[in-house]
C-alpha cells in the first residue's frame, strides 16, 4: 500500500514537467509547420530596417524655415501652432512623429463681420485656419461674410462680448466695437462697455484655454496729439470727459487691462494702434471722412468739410492693415504697434484726391468743426518696420478706385 502510495505521488510530481515538456512541442511544430518561423523573423528584419532608415528618409527643415522650427517644437511642447514663440538654439527642433500632420490653427474674431474684420477672416481661411466670428451685428453685416456660410471651417455666432463665451480657440483678435464717431456716440454707455467688459471677457477666455490675444486699439489713444508724428512711446492727449472719450478712454483701459492680464495672469498678448483705414465694405454713411466724401460724391451731394479742411489724417488700405495684425499676431513683440500708412493729407487735399477718382465736377461744402477733433494724425511706423518687417503697399490713389467700385454697387442696390 506504502509503494502504491509513493508512485503515485511520484507520478504527481512529474505532470507539470510532462505539461511545460508538451506545450514546448506543440508551439515549435506550430511554427516550424508551414514555415511560420521564416515569417515571424523575415517581419522583425523589415520592421527594424524602416526604422532604421526612416531619418534618412525623412527631409528636414531648412536652416531659415522658422516656422517649420517654430511649429515642431510647439508639437513637442504639447501646445498650440500659435502659442510658441520660439525654440531655443540649444534645443533645436525637434522631428515630429511619424503621422502628426501640421494642425490648423482655431481663431476667434470679434466683430468679424464689421468692416476690418471680414477681410481679417477672408485672410485667416484663405491660409487653412478654421474661424470663429461672434458679432452682435451693430455696425457688422452678415453680407460681409455670406460668402463664407458654405465653408466647414467658418462659424458665425450672434453674440455680445458684453456677456461671455465658451470657446476652444488657439488665438483671439478682439476687434468688436464702434470704431466711426457716428456709431461709437450713438450710445456711449454701450460703446465704454463694450470696450472695457467685452475686453475683459476675452481677455478671461484666452486665460481659460491658454489662448494668445491681440487687442485692435486705435490712434485715438493720442488724443489731439502735441507730438507729431505720433510714436507708440507718446501717453497722448485726451479730453477724459469729452463727447468722443467713451471710445478714446475705452480704448485706453482695454490696452491697461490687456498689459494687466499679461504682467498678472501670464496671458500671451498683442497691441495694434489702427490708424485711419479704408476700403471695400465699409459702412456707407459712418462718418468716417473717406466714406463720407466717397459716398457723397456717387450721391451727387456736396463733399462735407468740417472746420477749415487743414485737419491732417493718414489713410492706409485694408489689405495693408490685415497683413500687419496677423503678422503681429504670429510675431514675438508684445506692442503696442501703429499700424498706419504714414502718407498725410489735409481734409482738402483728400477731398481733391476724390474727385480726381470719381467726379470732377463734386463740389464742397464747408461746416463746424466737431468737439475734440484732433488737428493731426501721422503714425511713425518706424517699430513697426524694424521688428515686424511691416509697412504699408497700397497708396490712397491705388486703393480709391477699389473703394468706389464696392460703393457703386451697393449705392446702386439701394435705388
Amino acid at each position: 500500500m506504502k509503494q502504491l502510495h509513493r508512485q503515485s505521488s511520484m507520478s504527481k510530481q512529474h505532470r507539470p514537467h510532462h505539461h511545460r515538456t508538451s506545450l514546448s512541442r506543440t508551439l515549435a511544430s506550430y511554427l516550424l509547420r508551414e514555415q511560420r518561423l521564416l515569417f515571424v523573423l523575415l517581419g522583425f528584419l523589415l520592421a527594424s530596417s524602416f526604422f532604421l532608415l526612416y531619418p534618412s528618409l525623412t527631409p528636414h527643415p531648412a536652416a531659415g524655415s522658422s516656422a517649420a522650427i517654430d511649429f515642431a517644437a510647439a508639437v513637442a511642447r504639447k501646445i498650440p501652432r500659435g502659442g510658441a514663440s520660439s525654440v531655443s538654439a540649444a534645443g533645436g527642433a525637434r522631428r515630429l512623429p511619424v503621422g502628426v500632420r501640421k494642425p490648423s490653427l482655431r481663431v476667434v474674431v470679434t466683430g468679424g463681420a464689421g468692416f476690418v474684420g471680414s477681410h481679417l477672416v477672408d485672410k485667416l481661411l484663405a491660409r487653412g485656419d478654421s474661424v470663429i466670428v461672434v458679432d452682435n451685428f451693430f455696425t457688422g453685416r452678415k453680407d460681409n461674410v455670406a460668402h463664407h456660410l458654405g465653408n466647414p471651417r467658418f462659424e458665425l455666432i450672434r453674440h455680445d462680448v458684453v456677456e461671455p463665451i465658451l470657446l476652444e480657440v488657439d488665438q483671439i483678435y478682439h476687434l468688436a466695437c464702434p470704431a466711426s464717431p457716428v456709431h461709437y456716440k450713438f450710445n456711449p454707455i454701450k460703446t465704454i462697455k463694450t470696450n472695457v467688459m467685452g475686453t475683459l471677457n476675452m481677455l478671461g477666455l484666452a486665460k481659460r484655454v491658454g489662448a494668445r490675444f491681440l487687442l485692435t486699439s486705435t490712434s485715438e489713444v493720442y488724443g489731439d496729439p502735441l507730438e507729431h508724428p505720433q510714436k507708440e512711446s507718446y501717453w497722448g492727449n485726451v479730453n477724459p470727459i469729452g463727447v468722443r472719450s467713451c471710445y478714446d478712454e475705452g480704448k485706453r483701459t482695454a490696452e491697461t487691462l490687456t498689459m494687466d492680464y499679461h504682467r498678472g495672469a501670464g496671458v500671451e498678448v498683442r497691441i495694434a494702434r489702427i490708424f485711419n483705414t479704408y476700403g471695400p465694405r465699409m459702412c456707407l454713411d459712418d462718418g468716417r471722412v473717406v466714406s463720407n466724401f466717397v459716398a457723397q460724391a456717387l450721391r451727387k451731394q456736396p463733399m462735407t468739410v468740417y472746420g477749415d479742411g487743414k485737419q491732417t489724417r493718414s489713410f492706409q488700405y485694408v489689405s495693408d492693415l490685415v497683413d500687419g495684425l496677423v503678422t503681429l499676431m504670429e510675431s514675438n513683440h508684445i506692442g503696442p504697434f501703429n499700424l498706419g500708412n504714414p502718407g498725410e493729407f489735409t481734409m482738402l487735399e483728400l477731398a481733391q484726391v476724390v474727385k480726381e477718382t470719381i467726379d470732377p465736377g463734386a463740389s464742397v461744402e464747408f461746416k463746424p468743426n466737431t468737439a475734440d477733433d484732433p488737428h493731426m494724425r501721422k503714425p511713425d511706423i518706424s517699430k513697426a518696420k524694424s521688428l515686424l518687417n511691416w509697412e504699408p503697399k497700397i497708396s490712397l490713389k491705388q486703393g480709391l478706385p477699389r473703394m468706389v467700385s464696392d460703393f457703386q454697387k451697393r449705392i446702386m442696390e439701394e435705388k
